[in-house]
């Protein structure tokens, strides 16, 4: 089959470069890398998995985490509100 397609300058030199390389036509370096690609596109992009590392920052002495209204309080200043 015949079609025309527009291809980028960085994928036409590639294309030109493996031509020379391989030894074969152009056009079956177009078919190899289509094929190839193509089967690839539909695959979901792997990603690490996001991780993070719990640090012990310590609470300053005075401070109590179960009186939230008490914390804010002593951190903020009785003013803020």
């Amino acid at each position: 089959m015949r079609t025309t397609i527009t291809l980028d300058e960085d994928v036409l030199d590639n294309a030109r470069m493996m031509k020379e390389k391989l030894g074969i036509p152009f056009k079956a370096v177009i078919n190899k890398a289509l094929r190839i690609g193509l089967g690839k596109v539909e695959e979901p992009t792997r990603r690490r998995p996001y991780r993070t590392e719990p640090h012990s920052m310590g609470l300053q002495a005075g401070y109590d985490l179960d009186n939230i209204q008490e914390l804010l309080a002593q951190a903020e200043g009785e003013g803020f509100r």
